[in-house]
């Protein structure tokens, strides 16, 4: 296939159109001219195609007749099973399922999951927990995928009412071994973008099988058990985060499972293993070693399972997920037509300069074989009546069948249930924003009148000017030519990169200072070391040593054997880069690296009987730490690869990207250009709720598809500055602030007695804005006209509650309230069923409620403006609610009395948090510090800067902190959810008083949730104090700046 040649290419404004954290709303829409339009609502799940198409949509791309767009008709109507699902709380799912879901879900969570995270996670939830077991029944709606044709899908036949076309291609979520006689792998794929998260998902999936299983261990429906199956070594290293004994394992890190659940998480165990791990042993091999006198016979399906499994196999089944699972394909038969296998010897096909597309080597057919028949090994190591594997979860970003598969080059693979593309993530701002050229000083216009700059389409340009001699058999162009006509845009490049390399040189300490990296994606290795050698200046040169030059001028060098040819032994030479000096490889340190694609593999591999294992080893290294201070790969600048870069490639610094080869299809676009694509900065504009957007220059890469952003060569970017770095300054460890953190409170009275400051306690009023008093209503006849004027035709009539009132006793709510907060506090001592416990609860509760029941009438007496109002407003549930809440956070064990004191419940796996450990980048404005352990305060709005230099300047501070990616985080409640409240600092007065401290102007709006917050912090810090670890703590409002520094000494004046 040719490279396409008419491309939309106009760029937009704004290509983030959707907050990360919802479910889209909106998506460009490129039109036949190429002009973006957006389309006001959800983009259909889909994909681009060649042969075969398997649903009924036929969008054909802009000027591009040989591809054309078609849907996903399974992840279409999954996605609205799955939204209805969600509207309807979950409904038929487990406690526990709910109570993550819920908590994933929450948007007031210190590190929020994006929306494409939790789609995914919810469709295989929905599928696994209920419609596969078949609990549709459950869900209380009709789905619009139904029974008849899950079944179906689970049985690898058609399904019917997902108005599919093709009659050899359709969705299954079965995937069938050539031997009848082996149980199918039931399969389930999420398409996810480079950079949206997949690990995250995978660390979701596991917390729900987990946490599930360990509230019912007799049940195997959740498996406690997980195979972790990825490409390579890279990844293996890093997936060791899904391991909940992992110190730095994502559980934690992004706060992924309530501090109940989390010992559930430890009920379960996970295996992290290269696929390679699968391949048949030797019979003669024990252990690492082989024997000659060992001959085990051929491993059978338990055996491999228990080497590859160790003590899960006492697990089985398990739950297994594939990350990358693009590699874990089931080659065709032989006899399919669809596209003829690369035959084993001849490995990648000579194919002529415009056949571009990435063909299934010998090796990469290996591997999906090797990965897919140890899993089929695995499921049927326990016999035919029992599965070993519960279910498959594939996550890839290209879940698509190669050239040379035996399938249609591009098909999608038919199990794919969730579906959140590139073009989607670019619309979210989870990834990089491509900056394409759209037009330079030649002016040449494309086919349809629209401008074609030639770094658009980079290798069509170079293909078209190479000269007969300049060609090989093939017909790709030899290296020297092809860097001849790709130079100018290399340079050019290299110009932008410059331009973003002295940014980086002139960032201060506060300043992130991670270098930009280029990377040059080659088509062959030819063309791939010429780059390199002009690049980084460095080279191979003979080497002559005297004795050499000695014998030759003495005419005793040896003649050479006939057919013999001696090989020549090799220097390294670096010699000064033809680009930029900054490229310029020396001894010492290395900056441009190139991609030995054949070393890499043997150091991913992690074969110990590879040979040139510590060089590949240091490449890997090299790899795998980009971007990363202090690690191997921290100076890279510039990165020379053959085709594209392998999995585990997660850098986020890089700005420029090159593309000198051909690309025949969209996918492979994809493939190349979302290497480069990973964020640096996940922080939301508050304003918009759109995250800001990060840029990636990219020339010889003609993605077509995807909302791009314009930028004319040589037209500098001003918005692509350093950013910012928040740390913890060394010099000022003496300032480092420590704080519990704190997921509950142990409120457990033996006596009943308790105690409550009404006083103290935040006021409510009752208001029509809350909850209208009164209705007005009137006949309507015809159609109202808003530009006749506002006269009545009728009299309007009034409806209050006086009927209802009539019959309702004040009395009898505030009895209802009190008895409501009696509940609430001596529900944790249900749990306890013993006699003792059960006869002090009874005498507790005796106690408690007339001390309660006071406290309620002391509080509406004087706490509640009625505002005018009938007092039995206060019925409301609203109001109910408001006054449990606010009472209840200020309600006490009275310990006078001889009560336990409230207590803290501090996180199990993270008690205490510190500014040590803060370390961030941003790109908001900041204000320096002068007192705090933090180098800076971010500057959200003008507020924080101006706080931070009162707070600088104050006699009283000793040291503070902005509350900013520190963790700490209130629990409170509001109209009976929960929620968490962070408060804007942390202040150590020098009375070695802790301040949480809250910067309030006037409040209009959320007055009643403002009011919980600040009673819940309250009661923080209270229940701190009494645990007598962290020092003395209290809560500060302050509604204007200016009066910070006489708030502060008022309370320095206080004894701590």
């Amino acid at each position: 296939m040719s490279e396409p040649t008419n491309v939309p290419i106009q760029p937009v404004a704004n290509p983030i159109i959707c907050p990360p954290y919802d479910e889209p709303r909106d998506h460009w829409v490129y039109d036949k001219m190429g002009v973006a339009t957006r389309a006001g609502k959800r983009r259909e799940a889909g994909y681009f195609y060649k042969t075969e198409r398997t649903g009924s949509a036929q969008q054909a791309l802009p000027g591009m007749a040989q591809e054309e767009r078609d849907d996903l008709p399974l992840v279409n109507v999954l996605r609205d099973d799955v939204r209805r699902w969600r509207e309807a709380d979950y409904r038929g799912a487990s406690n526990v399922t709910k109570e993550l879901l819920r908590w994933w879900a929450n948007p007031a969570r210190g590190r929020r999951l994006f929306f494409c995270q939790r789609e995914a996670v919810e469709t295989i939830i929905y599928l696994a927990e209920l419609r596969i077991p078949g609990r549709t029944s459950k869900v209380r709606f009709t789905p619009k995928l139904s029974d008849e044709a899950l079944g179906q899908l689970l049985r690898g036949e058609k399904p019917r009412g997902l108005n599919l076309t093709s009659e050899t291609f359709w969705p299954t979520l079965m995937d069938r071994p050539f031997d009848p006689n082996l149980r199918p792998l039931t399969r389930l794929g999420c398409k996810m973008a480079t950079g949206s998260g997949k690990t995250v998902v995978m660390s979701l999936l596991i917390a729900w099988a987990f946490c599930n299983r360990g509230v019912n261990p007799r049940s195997t429906e959740y498996p406690n058990a997980v195979l972790v199956c990825c490409p390579n070594l890279t990844v293996k290293e890093r997936l060791q985060v899904l391991r909940p004994d992992n110190p730095d394992n994502y559980f934690t890190a992004f706060d992924l499972v309530p501090v109940n659940l989390r010992p559930y998480l430890h009920s379960g165990k996970v295996l992290v293993e290269n696929w390679h791990r699968f391949a048949p042993e030797s019979e003669h091999k024990e252990g690492d070693k082989s024997y000659q006198v060992v001959n085990k016979g051929p491993e059978t399906p338990e055996t491999i399972a228990r080497r590859v499994l160790g003590d899960l196999y006492d697990r089985l089944p398990i739950l297994v997920l594939n990350d990358e699972g693009h590699h874990c394909w089931r080659p065709a038969g032989a006899n399919d037509e669809a596209d003829e296998p690369v035959t084993p010897s001849r490995g990648r096909k000579k194919k002529p300069v415009e056949d571009d597309s990435f063909v299934a080597t010998e090796e990469e057919q290996a591997e999906a074989r090797v990965w897919l028949e140890g899993l089929d090994r695995i499921n049927n190591c326990l016999g035919p009546k029992q599965p070993g594997i519960s279910f498959c979860v594939d996550l890839s970003a290209t879940p698509f069948y190669l050239r040379g598969s035996g399938y249609p080059e591009g098909q999608p693979f038919p199990w794919l249930v969730s579906d959140f593309g590139l073009v989607d993530a670019i619309e979210s701002g989870i990834v990089k924003i491509p900056r394409l050229p759209v037009s330079d000083d030649a002016k040449k216009k494309d086919e349809i009148g629209r401008p074609d700059p030639k770094y658009f389409r980079l290798w069509h340009h170079i293909s078209a000017a190479m000269k007969p001699h300049e060609k090989h058999g093939s017909g790709k162009p030899k290296a020297e030519p092809c860097y001849r006509e790709a130079e100018g845009a290399l340079k050019v490049l290299a110009g932008q990169w410059k331009e973003k390399f002295g940014q980086f040189r002139s960032a201060d300490a506060n300043q992130v200072q991670i270098p930009p990296v280029l990377i040059v994606v080659c088509d062959n290795t030819d063309i791939a070391d010429y780059f390199f050698r002009k690049i980084s200046g460095e080279s191979e040169a003979d080497i002559v040593t005297p004795q050499d030059v000695e014998e030759v001028e003495a005419g005793e060098d040896e003649e050479p054997t006939p057919g013999k040819k001696e090989k020549a032994k090799k220097q390294v030479v670096y010699g000064k880069s033809e680009i930029l000096d900054e490229f310029a490889n020396a001894a010492a340190r290395k900056v441009t690296i190139r991609i030995d694609t054949k070393l890499l593999a043997e150091a991913e591999s992690a074969d110990p009987t590879k040979n040139r294992k510590t060089a590949a080893e240091e490449l890997r290294k090299v790899i795998a730490t980009v971007g990363r201070p202090g690690e191997p790969g921290e100076h890279v600048r510039c990165v020379v690869s053959v085709s594209m870069l392998t999995e585990g490639w997660d850098a986020n610094n890089v700005t420029h990207i090159l593309g000198v080869r051909a690309f025949g299809s969209q996918l492979l676009c994809e493939q190349v250009i979302g290497r480069g694509l990973r964020r640096m900065n996940y922080e939301p504009d508050p304003a918009t709720g759109l995250l800001q957007e990060e840029h990636v220059d990219v020339y010889g890469i003609p993605f077509s598809v995807i909302p791009f952003k314009g930028r004319a060569v040589n037209q500098s970017a001003p918005e692509d500055k350093p950013k910012h770095r928040v740390w913890a300054v060394p010099d000022r460890s003496d300032w480092e602030i420590k704080f519990p953190i704190v997921k509950g409170y142990v409120f457990e009275m033996t006596k009943g007695h308790v105690r409550c400051d009404v006083d103290a306690v935040e006021p409510i009023t009752v208001d029509a804005k809350n909850e209208p008093t009164a209705t007005f209503l009137r006949p309507t006849v015809g159609y109202h006209d808003s530009s006749m004027p506002a006269v009545a035709p009728f009299e309007f009539v009034e409806q209050t509650r006086d009927a209802y009132f009539a019959n309702v006793h004040f009395q009898s709510i505030v009895f209802h309230i009190a008895q409501k907060i009696v509940d609430d506090l001596l529900t944790p001592t249900t749990t306890k069923t013993d006699r003792k416990s059960r006869v002090l609860r009874l005498q507790a509760r005796h106690h408690l409620f007339p001390q309660v029941l006071r406290i309620v009438q002391q509080y509406i007496s004087r706490r509640v403006n009625l505002n005018g109002k009938d007092a039995r407003e206060l019925g409301l549930e609203k109001y109910v609610t408001w006054i449990v809440e606010r009472l209840e956070s200020a309600i006490y064990p009275d310990e006078q009395q001889g009560e336990p004191p409230l207590l803290p419940i501090l996180d199990p796996y993270r008690p205490v948090g510190r500014t040590g450990v803060v370390d961030f980048p941003t790109t908001r404005p900041v204000t320096v510090t002068e007192k705090s352990h933090l180098n800076l305060v971010v500057q959200h709005s003008d507020w924080e800067g101006a706080s931070a230099k009162k707070l600088d300047k104050c006699g009283h501070v000793k040291c503070y902190a902005r509350n900013d990616h520190l963790g700490l985080a209130i629990p409170y409640e509001y109209l009976e959810s929960e929620h968490s409240y962070e408060p804007d600092f942390i202040v150590r007065l020098t009375n070695e008083l802790n301040l949480l401290l809250e910067i309030k102007g006037f409040e209009v709006h959320n007055t009643e949730r403002n009011n919980a917050k600040y009673a819940a912090a309250r009661r923080w810090a209270r229940a701190v104090n009494n645990l007598k670890e962290f020092g003395t703590w209290d809560f500060l409002v302050v509604r204007d700046v200016q009066l910070l520094a006489p708030e502060m000494a008022s309370l320095a004046e206080k004894i701590a």
